[in-house]
C-alpha cells in the first residue's frame, strides 16, 4: 500500500530552485533514509510535503488523500537546531504538545494523556527527566524528548529531519532501536540522514536526492557506488574502498 505519493514536486528559496520535478512513492512499513549532499534539498523536501514551505508545482498525497485530512496520521521531528530550546518548558510539557490533536486546543489534558506522555518518555529512556527544563538537557537528551513527542502521537507515517545528527552513541542506538520497532509495528518512517557509513545497517530503503531524485528503492538495489557518485557529483570517496 502506498502511504505517500509525490509527483513532479518543485520548490525554491527566493529565486533559487532547490527541488526540481521530484517524484517517488513510499510503501507502508518501510524505513527510508533520505540521503544527499549539502544543499540537495533534503530538509526542504520534508517541509514542502508537510506544507511548511510553499511549492512551485507538483502534488503530494498521504494515504491517498490530502495532508489536511490525514494530519492526525503524520508525525514530524524537525532538526534540533531549528528549535528554541530556551523556551521555558519541561520535557513532559514538550511531549504533551504531541497530544494537542487528541486533547484539543484550550482544553486541559486528562490523566490518560499525561500517562501516554510519560510512557513515551520512558520508551526513550527519559522518564527521570520529565520535570527537567529542556534548556538543561544535553543535545542527545533533547533529541530523545523530541522523538518522544512524535511517538506519543501514535502516527502511521513519521518524517524525521536528521534525528541522529550530533547525538552520542547511546542516543543513536536508542533512536534506531525505536525506529526499527516502529517499522516492525507497521509504521512508515522517512529519515533525513547524513552518515553514509550506516545507511545499509539502519535502513531498508533509500531515497538519493540532489534537487531531484537520483534513485529510490530498496537499499540493496539503490545504494550503489554509481548512484552515490551521481548524487554527490563524484566528489565523494566511496566508503567501501576505505
Amino acid at each position: 500500500m502506498s502511504v505517500l505519493k509525490v509527483n513532479d514536486l518543485s520548490a525554491s528559496y527566493r529565486k533559487n530552485k532547490v527541488l526540481h520535478d521530484v517524484s517517488f512513492e513510499v510503501q507502508a512499513g518501510s524505513l527510508t533514509s533520505i540521503v544527499g549532499p549539502n544543499g540537495a534539498g533534503k530538509s526542504t523536501l520534508l517541509k514542502v510535503m508537510l506544507e511548511l514551505h510553499p511549492r512551485l508545482s507538483g502534488s503530494v498525497t498521504f494515504f491517498g488523500s490530502s495532508l489536511g485530512k490525514m494530519k492526525t496520521r503524520i508525525g514530524y521531528v524537525p532538526q534540533r537546531g531549528s528549535v528554541d530550546w530556551d523556551f521555558p518548558t519541561n520535557a513532559l510539557d514538550v511531549v504533551m504538545m504531541g497530544l494537542y490533536g487528541q486533547v484539543g486546543w484550550l482544553k486541559w489534558p486528562k490523566r490518560s494523556h499525561k500517562d501516554k506522555a510519560l510512557a513515551a518518555l520512558d520508551q526513550m529512556g527519559m522518564a527521570d527527566y520529565a520535570g527537567r527544563q529542556i534548556s538543561q538537557l544535553s543535545g542527545g537528551q533533547q533529541q530523545r524528548v523530541f522523538l518522544a513527542r512524535a511517538l506519543v502521537q501514535d502516527a502511521d507515517l513519521y518524517f524525521m529531519d536528521e534525528p541522529l545528527a550530533g547525538v552520542d552513541a547511546a542516543t543513536e542506538r536508542a533512536i534506531m532501536t525505536t525506529l526499527k520497532e516502529l517499522k516492525t509495528a507497521g509504521k512508515t518512517v522517512m529519515v533525513v540522514h547524513h552518515d553514509l557509513q550506516t545507511v545499509e545497517d539502519y535502513f531498508d530503503h533509500v531515497l538519493l536526492l540532489n534537487r531531484t531524485v537520483v534513485a529510490h528503492g530498496k537499499t540493496e538495489d539503490v545504494f550503489t557506488k554509481d548512484n552515490v557518485y551521481r548524487a554527490y557529483g563524484g566528489a565523494l570517496r566511496w566508503m567501501k574502498e576505505a
